[in-house]
């Protein structure tokens, strides 16, 4: 138990940062959550209303605070909205950091995700690198996590696979995956999908962890998985038989990413250019300073496809 230390974090609401309030609250915690809307994520939290570059709000919303945990990001973005990787991954970090400064809280947490490095060839990966470049020099404490597919019940990826597993969604009649080569049939990138409730256990425990001070590791399960082998464990276990899988031709894909608006497709550029990168990592160095092993993707779904 933590009792009396508290802990403010981005991303509440979302899916990986309602199981870190979960897993914060249940360690003894208290929670101060920054949200948009004002209104606390869960009981047992105070909600701090604002947003990432509300300066009054998180230098407020730190005050007191032991720890930052930073979670905010996107997948897709909404440039008329002004929600632009640009933006919030690297400016909002910068924000997020300065503030924690400010604020005196020397503690920080930051979720980038794996496939972050320079020279990376989509702008999610390049924005995420710069905000891991910002966190590096400002003096904190911290601690990065590059997670790999992060999976569970309340998560939209994962939804949509079951709802494609029970045909209740397009393609209706097979599990498409982007594939290299004319026609998609080269092959695709690995991963190595992380359980969302692994995720959150790391971050709450680096908070108290000295030995990861001044540590960035890749998050991953105990298993590697092509896209043809992840949608068939998904629909062996939500429908109890195996679907067909087919490949979309990677170049055909971001075509039509040019041609068609973005509202009108299900996935955009940079979530093509990932899906044919391995999106797997080396976890040693995690299990040696934390002494536990993330779940693997079969395992872990058995737990949890009744959900779904």
């Amino acid at each position: 138990m933590q009792t009396g230390q508290r802990v403010f974090v981005t991303g509440s609401s979302g899916f990986v940062g309602s199981a870190v309030v979960k897993e914060l609250l249940d360690k003894g915690f208290g929670v101060n959550a920054l949200v948009r809307g004002g209104n606390s994520p869960m009981d047992g939290v105070t909600a701090i209303a604002g947003d990432l570059f509300d300066l009054a709000a998180l230098d407020g919303g730190m005050a007191g605070c032991d720890a930052v945990i930073h979670l905010v990001g996107i997948i897709a973005e909404k440039p008329s909205a002004g929600v632009t990787f640009e933006r919030i991954h690297d400016q909002g970090t910068q924000a997020v950091v300065e503030a924690a400064r400010r604020s005196g809280v020397t503690r920080y947490i930051h979720m980038s995700a794996m496939g972050s490095r320079p020279g990376a060839p989509s702008r999610y990966h390049q924005t995420k690198y710069a905000a891991e470049r910002y966190v590096m020099g400002s003096g904190l404490d911290w601690t990065i996590f590059r997670p790999s597919m992060i999976h569970g019940p309340g998560g939209e990826f994962m939804r949509m696979e079951a709802r494609m597993a029970r045909k209740k969604a397009a393609p209706w009649l097979f599990m498409p995956y982007f594939g290299r080569g004319l026609l998609g049939t080269g092959g695709a990138g690995k991963l190595q999908p992380v359980f969302v409730g692994d995720v959150a256990r790391a971050f709450v425990e680096a908070i108290g962890n000295p030995k990861a001070i001044g540590e960035v590791y890749p998050l991953a399960g105990s298993e590697v998985v092509t896209w043809p082998e992840l949608h068939r464990i998904v629909a062996l276990a939500v429908v109890g038989k195996r679907r067909w899988v087919m490949a979309i031709p990677a170049w055909k894909a971001k075509l039509l990413t040019r041609i068609v608006p973005g509202f009108l497709l299900p996935f955009n550029r940079d979530q093509v250019i990932m899906s044919g990168e391995d999106n797997v990592g080396e976890v040693a160095k995690f299990e040696r300073d934390f002494e536990w092993r993330p779940v693997g993707i079969s395992e872990a779904i058995g737990g949890y496809a009744k959900e779904l």
